[in-house]
């Protein structure tokens, strides 16, 4: 079984002792009762990884020793969804997935057919959340970002774009790449004709014959992505 993993900071010095407290070490200590000699991972986000053995337990709280660090290198090319909103568990159900099969970026867009309508900054919360935990349960040594919301004018999407639409001829398994990756992922209600028009250079392309629904899109293409890019 793969070793626990939990999010921190900053990644302590190595060949040290050190302490696990606050939410983390509430999560390690409390919940997955983690106990003397047992091991588990240490990560900044940012490709670092630290791994420790548990040496004492507290309420709240793990002391561990520390052994030699290790880097992770981001994924060349990078992949960045944009996402467009929808209802409840739905979005954050292709946030998870998405983050468990290797997004890189995600930016959460304000379709005009989107149902839901963020009116704070409570929504965007949840997603970098669900992004977190989703994080440590694949044990990624990269937390993906997760932009404020964007409406369709406030997008500048770059590199490959691929837009997945259900009108669409070209597999996504046959278009050219070439370095990163933008990849639009519609609403519930799908892409209004006037966004097909507002991205002239993305390649419209499709997920076989089958329609998925948007909460499971955007994790089929990234699975398919994945294997041609050689991540996988």
């Amino acid at each position: 079984m793969s070793l626990p993993l939990f999010l921190v900071p900053s990644l302590p010095p190595p060949d040290s002792r050190w302490r696990l407290d606050g939410p983390e070490g509430h999560h390690a200590a409390n919940v997955q009762r983690l106990s003397v000699g047992e091991s588990l991972l240490l990560s900044d986000g940012r490709g670092g990884l630290l791994q420790a053995v548990v040496v004492s337990a507290h309420k709240g709280a793990l002391d561990l020793d520390l052994s030699a660090s290790t880097f992770v290198p981001a994924h060349d090319p990078q992949i960045t969804v944009v996402q467009g909103i929808a209802k409840g568990e739905r979005a954050e159900l292709a946030v998870q997935l998405m983050t468990e099969l290797g997004v890189d970026r995600i930016v959460p867009w304000q379709a005009a057919r989107s149902i839901a309508r963020w009116k704070d900054a409570k929504p965007v919360e949840k997603w970098r959340a669900t992004v977190r935990e989703a994080v440590k349960q694949s044990r990624r040594a990269w937390l993906p970002e997760v932009t404020d919301a964007r409406t369709t004018k406030q997008l500048t999407l770059t590199g490959t774009v691929l837009l997945l639409h259900e009108e669409a001829s070209a597999p996504l398994s046959t278009v050219p790449l070439a370095g990163d990756i933008t990849l639009v992922v519609g609403p519930e209600g799908g892409i209004a004709p006037e966004e097909l028009a507002a991205f002239p250079d993305a390649v419209p392309v499709r997920l076989g014959r089958e329609i998925l629904r948007t909460s499971t899109a955007g994790a089929a293409a990234l699975a398919a992505l994945s294997v041609r890019l050689g991540r996988w």
